[in-house]
This record gives structure tokens, sequence and C-alpha cells, in this order.
């Protein structure tokens, strides 16, 4: 089989790459003829643990290829994948699908035989049936057919996620259409991975209907976090108290200032925009969109007062930027609302991060980048962590405290426990869990 993946951002990078190891000619194409040209020569765009090497080995192997030319991508392949961003539209938070119908059309005038048209990016309901509508304008001729095919890989394990799925589903209507795609996840029937088949519509809204429940998740344990801070509880017992529950489940139910990254922003925005213009408003989802918002704002006044109630003139120190571990994505991450609110309140802020320091360098004007944890935290008045990366998870705490002005942690993601912190001599602060303060 030949494939064209449309798009070499996250989405289309990693699928294209897995499906190169899964056997299947692949080409990749992009118009950013830099990033090409760094494909070319091995270099990785983005940062996503094991990708360097799968990319080098089917490329070695013959089955992945990059081009700028889009007609060259798309002559002979059997499916034509559309992996290209829909961020929030400007203005009323839609989805931008400028992207997405602009390179219909060029596949449209690009195809030469029967040929899948698949929609891997995250598009709203309805997405496909304009699809169809563009070729069918453009080719009266063409036979085709529309399939939606949304992603869910996490950044940090994208590539286990992609070979290893918890499901794959796939929106086709002609048994054509069907059967191409299930030679083209034939790897995936061997483990006995849950292939769901459905129309356009409802594989269109499985994802958003996917991405807007784990949001929730996460917005309720911040929430119920807060709680047991004012009634003595604790967040981590509560969360496996309910998480045995078969029900409900452990995943998701871990504190932390706020959910970012790629998809739950936008996707939770979108879905509630669509569920407005069908007059079926959404209000579980607006609402935690809403709280996600406030609570990267509040995060920053959870520093401040953990400092004394004021930070001007002061340093703090703040450990990782990116959204998650694992990953160099920087959108929407807590750190983009946090280190400016510290800065607006009078504070330096020193900050380091182990993959993100590249991006977080253009959207965080006025904060000191610094080499490594300990270069962030020497003469700072607290350390604030953001983001738990392994190496942050064991720093040295006798060496911390000589380096700080004053021994105060700030751990937003709960990676210590308390008492070991206050027996190491620090004025520590977690999420959902009692305070503790240093007792030597």
């Amino acid at each position: 089989m030949r494939v064209a993946m449309i798009g070499t951002g996250y989405v289309g990078l990693v699928s294209g790459t897995c499906f190169s190891e899964f056997g299947v000619e692949v080409v990749c194409m992009d118009k950013d003829a830099d990033k090409i040209e760094r494909l070319k020569k091995g270099e990785i765009p983005i940062f996503e643990p094991g990708l360097d090497e799968l990319v080098k080995s089917n490329v070695e192997g013959g089955r992945l290829s990059f081009t700028t030319d889009l007609a060259v991508a798309v002559k002979g392949a059997d499916a034509v994948f559309i992996a290209v961003g829909t961020p929030s539209r400007r203005g009323d938070g839609h989805a931008d699908l400028s992207y997405v119908y602009a390179v219909v059309k060029e596949i449209a005038v690009a195809m030469d035989h029967y040929t899948v048209v698949v929609t891997k990016s995250t598009v709203p309901v309805g997405t496909g049936r304009e699809v169809q509508r563009i070729i069918k304008a453009a080719r009266p001729d063409a036979e085709f057919d529309v399939v939606s095919n949304p992603e869910f890989m996490r950044e940090g394990s994208a590539i286990n996620d992609f070979m290893r799925p918890d499901r794959v589903v796939i929106g086709a209507e002609s048994d054509r259409a069907r059967e191409l795609m299930r030679k083209l996840y034939r790897v995936l029937y061997i483990i006995e991975t849950p292939i769901l088949f459905t129309n356009l519509e409802t594989s269109e809204l499985i994802k958003y209907a996917a991405n807007a429940f784990l949001a929730t998740k996460i917005t309720f344990i911040n929430e119920v976090a807060d709680l047991c801070e004012k009634v003595g509880a604790d967040v981590h017992d509560v969360a496996k108290g309910i998480g045995l529950d078969g029900r409900i489940g452990k995943k998701f139910l871990h504190p932390g200032p706020g959910y970012g990254g790629s998809c739950f922003p936008k996707d939770t925005l979108a879905l509630t925009k669509t569920a407005q213009e069908h007059k079926s408003p959404l209000r579980i989802v607006e609402t935690v969109a809403e709280i996600n918002d406030l609570r990267k704002v509040r995060m920053a006044a959870k520093i401040i007062a953990a400092c004394g109630g004021t930070v001007r003139g002061k340093t703090i120190a703040v450990l990782g930027l990116t959204f998650k571990p694992n990953t160099d994505d920087m959108r929407e991450s807590p750190s983009l609302d946090i280190v400016p609110a510290l800065r607006t309140a009078g504070a330096t802020v020193r900050v380091y991060d182990p993959e993100g320091m590249p991006e977080a360098e253009k959207l965080l004007p006025g904060a000191v980048f610094c080499k490594d944890a300990y270069e962030a935290m020497t003469g700072a008045d607290a350390v604030a962590i953001l983001t738990e990366w392994n190496q942050f998870r064991s720093l040295d705490l006798k060496r911390m405290k000589g380096l700080l002005k004053s021994p105060v942690m700030i751990d937003m993601r709960n990676i210590y426990v308390p008492a070991d912190m206050a027996a190491a001599g620090f004025t520590y602060t977690c999420i959902g869990r009692p305070n503790t303060r240093a007792s030597g």
C-alpha cells in the first residue's frame, strides 16, 4: 500500500512514521521547505521519545520519504491523510478549517485513481461532508471516498499509543473504503485491537467527546483538590478511593495547575461552539473550559501566597515550562499564564525546562533562562515545579537548600512527600494536601 501524509506536524509525522513501521510505503508532505530538508537529513523538528530512531530506520528501509510537492505525494497513493493544523479560529473559538479545505482542493486536483481521503486532523462534526462536497465540485469525475480516522496519541508516548492503541475509530461509509482501512491497520488485528467502524459524523464526534471527558476528569479532581485543602483531606487518597471504582477509573485523576497542550483547550472550545451552533449546549464542558482558564491564574496567586503574600523584588525559580513532560510542546501550557503573572507582580523569574527552552524563549520574554534546575534556583527566594519531568523528582534537597535564599518549594505536581520536605527543612506548598513547615 502507498499512503500520503499531508502535514508533518506532531500528528502527521508520528502517524506517517508509524504507518511506515507497519510496512506501508509513506510519503510525508509539507509546504515548509526548511522542515522537509531537516527531515531528509534526519533532523526531527519535534521532541517525541523514540521518533528519531524510527524515522531513521524507515527512511533507510525505503518505506518513508519526504517532499514539498503535494502532487508527488498524492500520485499513486491509495489513501491520502490530512494532518494539518486546526487551531481555534480568532474571534469565535470555532476550529479553523482553512488549512484543511485548502489542502482538500489540491488533493482533488492531484488524485489519479480511486483514493480514500482521510481526515486525521481533529475536525468538527460535518467536516467530512464538506470535504466530500469540495472534491466533487472540483473533480466530478473522481473516484474517491472520504473517511474520518481521528488520532488518540498522547504527547510523550505517541509511538506506543499508535502501535498499541486502546482502539481505532474509522468513519467510513462504503465497503471499498472500509476494506482499504482494514488493510492499512491489519497489523493491529494481530494484537486484537478494537476497531470501531462508524459513519463520518460519529467518528468526528468521538474524538471531541473523548477529549472533553478527559478534560472534565482533570478539572473535577482539581476542584476536589481545592476542597481538600479547605477541609484537611488528602486529594491523592480521595482520587485513589474513587478511582478504584471501575465505573470511574484511576487515570486523569491527578491534580495540577490545569490542563494545556495542543488538544484539550482547543477541542473543548470547538466542541462547545459546535453544540451552541446546533442549539444543544454542553454546559458541563463550557464550565470545564472556564474553570481551567481561571485555574492557571489562581496558581500564580498560590505561588505568591506561599512567598509571604508578595513577590515584588523577589526571585522565583520555575522548573518545567512545557504542558507535560516528555514533550517540547508549549501550547496552552500553564507556565504561559503563571510566569507572566509572577513578573507582573514584581518578581524576577528564572526558568528551566529539559526540552521546552527554545520555544519558551519566544513565548516568555523577560524570563531568565538557565542551563539547568540548580542554576535556576541559585539565589532564588522560592522554587516552583510546574511540570513533572523525571529529573525534577529526585533533586538534591541539600544542594537546593544551599542555593535558595529561603527553602521554599511550591510543588504544583505533588511529586514530593510533604513529611520528607519538612524533614529536609523546606516550607512546602502542594495541591490538595496539607502544606508543611520546615522542621529543621
